[in-house]
C-alpha cells in the first residue's frame, strides 16, 4: 500500500475542493487531494460564474444587492426551513471570495442576472471565447494552478473509499490508484467535496423516489455516483434528505437548434395533458418554478404551445426573454430545427396542421386544450383572467402549423444529504460535529430544502467555492487546536 502524509486531506477537486485546497495550503497546511478522474473541476466546467454580493463589480454596475437584501430574500423564499447561519455566512464571505478568485488571476465579465427577473449576483468568469457555457472552466483551473503553487499534491485518477477513524477521530482517507492498488493517506482532516449522486439512478430512486429518463431528465455527469455521500455517513455523519437540483428540461435532452429550444422557452401557452393551464406563463424564465410545475402533473410533463404567427414574429423581430444561457434572440433557425426533429421522430417536439392533431400526437386532451385556447385567444384580445399573464406575452393562437414541446422536470444533479453546520464541520444525530469530517458543495447544500434559488444565480457554484474556504478555514483551526492537546 502506498501511503501519503498530510494535515488536510480533500476528496475530488470540483470548485469546493479545489477552493478548500488552496484555502488551507495558503493558510499553511499540508494538502492532498484525491480526484477520480484525470481532470479538476468537475461538474463546474460545464458552468459560467459563481455568486456574489456586495462586490466591486456590482458597486461599479450600480446594482442594489446587499447582503441584507440576500438574505432576507433567500430566507423568506425558503420559509426559514433552512440553516441561517450558514447562508449568512456563505453570503457575507461571498464578496471577498470574488477578490479572493481575481488575487490568483480570475477575471470576470461583471455581475449579471440570469434572467429578467433575477437579481445581478452572477459572476460570468472572462474567458477568451466570450461569456458562454463552460466560462468556469477558466476559474478551476485558476485554482488547480494556485493550489500547486503552493505544494498541493493531486491524486488523479484515485478514488477515495473510506474515511478512516480512530477513537472517534479522523486519522485518514483509504483509496485506489489507477492501476487498482490501495493507497491510504495519513490526515487528521478529511473535507468531503464529491459533487452529489447526479449520475447514480439507483440512489436517485431511492433517495427522491424519482426515475432518472422518466420522472426526472437531470445531469448525469459521469463520476457523480454519490461516493462521498456513503464515506460519510459511514463516518458517522447524519444523513438529511437529498434533493434534485430541479430545473426544467426541454424535450427530453434530444439535441436541436437554438432556435427551437430558444422559442420553446417563451412565455405562450402551457398546458398540462388535461389541456389546461397551470401557470402564469410570466414565470416560466425560472426553470425552477417551471420545473416544479412540471413535476406536479399528471406524468411529469406538460407542453409549450405556439403556432406559426408567434413562429415568424419571433423571426422577424426576435425573441421576447432572453438569458445569460440562451442570449441570442435569432431564431431563424426555428423551421430547420423542427423539421430535423420531426425527420428524426422526436418523442417530445410535435407539429400538427390542426388543434385536434396536435392534442392526439401530443396525448393532450382534445376538448380541453380548444377550449383552453379559445379563452386564452380571448384573453389576447382583453386580459388574462385566469392567471393574469403580463399583456405583452399575450399571443393568440389561430395559423397552422401548431408546435408542442413537452416539458419535464430537470436538473443540474443531487444536493444534500450530508448534515452540515455553518463551519462545514460534518454532523452526527445529536447535531454534533464528528472531529475532523468536513463536506463542501453539493453533499452538503441543504440550503434551498424544496427549490433551488434562481433569483440569486450562480448559488451553485457559489455555494460550492465559498463553502469549500470555509470547510479549509474550519479544518486547518481544528488542526492548530488538536496540536494544543
Amino acid at each position: 500500500m502506498k501511503e501519503y502524509e498530510a494535515q488536510v486531506g480533500v476528496i475530488a477537486a470540483g470548485p469546493s475542493g479545489l477552493a478548500a485546497a488552496v484555502q488551507a495550503a495558503q493558510l499553511g497546511a499540508s494538502v492532498v487531494v484525491l480526484e477520480k478522474t484525470s481532470t479538476v473541476g468537475g461538474a463546474a466546467n460545464m458552468g459560467m460564474g459563481p455568486l456574489g454580493i456586495g462586490t466591486l463589480y456590482q458597486k461599479r454596475q450600480m446594482i442594489e444587492i446587499s447582503v441584507e437584501k440576500a438574505f432576507n430574500m433567500f430566507m423568506d423564499y425558503t420559509h426559514y426551513n433552512v440553516d441561517a447561519r450558514l447562508v449568512k455566512r456563505y453570503f457575507s464571505q461571498s464578496g471577498e471570495t470574488i477578490q479572493w478568485l481575481e488575487d490568483m488571476g480570475v477575471e470576470f465579465e461583471g455581475a449579471f442576472r440570469y434572467f429578467p427577473q433575477s437579481e445581478a449576483t452572477w459572476h460570468i468568469v472572462k474567458t477568451d471565447t466570450g461569456i458562454g457555457p463552460r466560462a468556469a472552466s477558466f476559474m478551476n483551473r485558476a485554482m488547480y494552478e494556485k493550489a500547486l503553487e503552493l505544494g498541493v499534491t493531486f491524486l488523479l485518477e484515485h478514488s477515495a473509499k473510506k474515511i478512516i477513524k480512530e477513537h472517534g477521530k479522523v486519522m485518514g482517507i483509504i483509496g485506489t490508484s489507477p492501476d487498482g492498488q490501495e493507497v491510504r493517506v495519513d490526515c487528521k482532516t478529511a473535507i468531503i467535496c464529491t459533487g452529489g449522486a447526479g449520475a447514480n439512478k439507483d440512489m436517485i430512486k431511492e433517495l427522491t423516489g424519482l426515475e432518472h429518463g422518466k420522472d426526472v431528465f437531470s445531469f448525469a455527469i459521469p463520476g457523480l455516483m454519490g461516493d462521498g455521500l456513503r464515506m460519510a455517513w459511514e463516518a458517522g455523519a447524519d444523513q438529511t434528505q437529498m434533493r434534485i437540483e430541479m430545473a426544467s428540461d426541454l424535450g427530453g435532452g434530444e439535441p436541436t437548434t437554438g432556435g427551437v429550444t430558444n422559442i420553446m422557452k417563451q412565455p405562450n401557452l402551457l398546458v398540462n395533458s388535461f389541456g389546461k393551464r397551470i401557470m402564469n406563463e410570466d414565470y416560466m424564465q425560472n426553470t425552477t418554478y417551471l420545473s416544479n410545475v412540471a413535476n406536479h402533473q399528471k406524468g411529469k410533463v406538460c407542453f409549450s404551445i405556439v403556432d406559426s404567427s408567434i413562429v415568424n414574429y419571433y423571426i422577424s423581430h426576435g425573441v421576447d426573454v432572453t438569458s445569460l444561457v440562451t442570449p441570442n434572440p435569432d431564431v431563424s433557425d426555428f423551421y430547420e430545427g423542427i423539421q430535423m426533429l420531426k425527420k428524426n421522430g422526436s418523442k417530445h417536439y410535435f407539429i400538427a396542421d390542426t388543434i385536434e392533431e396536435l392534442a392526439q400526437i401530443a396525448g393532450i386532451d382534445v376538448g380541453n386544450l380548444k377550449e383552453t385556447i379559445d379563452n386564452y385567444n380571448y384573453f389576447c384580445d382583453s386580459r388574462d383572467l385566469e392567471f393574469f399573464k403580463d399583456p405583452k406575452y399575450l399571443r393568440p393562437l389561430f395559423k397552422a402549423p401548431y408546435y408542442a414541446a413537452a416539458i419535464h422536470p430537470g436538473g443540474y444533479g443531487t444536493v444534500g444529504g450530508i448534515r452540515i453546520n455553518e463551519n462545514c464541520e460534518a454532523c452526527d444525530k445529536e447535531y454534533m460535529p464528528v472531529p475532523g469530517l468536513y463536506c463542501a458543495g453539493a453533499d452538503s447544500c441543504n440550503i434551498y430544502d424544496d427549490s433551488y434559488m434562481f433569483l440569486l444565480p450562480g448559488n451553485s457554484m457559489g455555494y460550492a467555492v465559498n463553502t469549500g474556504r470555509i470547510a479549509a478555514l474550519s479544518a486547518v483551526e481544528y488542526i492548530k487546536e488538536e496540536g494544543k492537546k
